[in-house]
């Protein structure tokens, strides 16, 4: 009977002992299976997604990528400064000859509006697209002087042009110059315009004279200028500060 007994004790506690290992085992297994599903979630994503900076720097040691790149040298560095000159150039060339001009007053003919060694710029494209109009100041190129003027437009084309007693006459008709500094112009006692006999301009042609008239040399002195002649109008004077201005632009 105590044989029997505990023969049926060890039975049971056998069964209790399996059934507690299998639930371990069964614990243990979902587990694992978590850690597997999460870490092969893990090694698929480091495959699918690699860190751009990762990617930067494998291409910037990869020698592929530098195989076929030249090394510069000294011969392609001459080429890109040409280059780079002749861009300039060509730049300036288009803005000077379109735009606008760098201007230098020399000497006193258009004091005292203009004061000798002024620098400023001129306005081209403004005199391409409207021209000229009376007391307009226009840039003048003397081709047998090599040297450009700065004077200002009195004669239209084909109008007469004439001085009597210091008084500007177009057509036979009186014409008050008010762009004089009046002043100025009194301190000469009446000296200021001497007389100019009647000349009647071509069709290309302008007069143009000096502000200064006592110290200009001008259209009484080279006759009538030649349209092709007058490159731009206006000047906007930047130095010095003080006569920072805008004439006739």
């Amino acid at each position: 009977m105590d044989d029997t007994e505990d023969f049926s004790e060890t039975r049971v506690l056998e069964r209790m002992t399996d059934a507690s290992y299998d639930q371990e085992t069964a614990e243990h297994s979902t587990v694992t299976d978590e850690d597997d599903a999460a870490f092969s979630q893990t090694e698929s994503a480091d495959e699918i997604k690699e860190p751009e900076t990762e990617k930067a720097e494998k291409a910037e040691k990869d020698p592929k990528k530098h195989k076929n790149e030249p090394a510069p040298t000294a011969g392609g560095e001459v080429l890109s400064f040409i280059r780079d000159l002749a861009i300039c150039i060509v730049a300036v060339f288009l803005l000077t000859s379109f735009v606008i001009r760098p201007v230098q007053v020399r000497g006193s003919s258009m004091y005292p509006e203009l004061n000798d060694a002024s620098i400023g710029f001129s306005n081209v494209i403004g005199y391409n697209i409207s021209g000229l109009k009376r007391f307009d100041i226009a840039i003048i190129y003397v081709a047998e002087k090599d040297e450009y003027l700065v004077k200002r437009v009195i004669g239209l084309p084909g109008e007469t042009v004439s001085y009597e007693d210091g008084q500007l006459y177009i057509n036979g008709a009186f014409v008050k110059e008010d762009f004089f500094n009046q002043d100025y112009v009194d301190s000469y006692n009446g000296t200021f315009m001497s007389d100019v006999a009647p000349i009647t301009l071509g069709a290309d042609e302008y007069y143009c004279l000096g502000d200064n008239r006592p110290h200009s040399s001008d259209s009484r002195y080279y006759g009538p200028f030649k349209k092709e002649n007058i490159k731009s109008k206006g000047v906007f004077i930047f130095w010095p500060f003080d006569k920072f201005s805008v004439q006739t632009w």
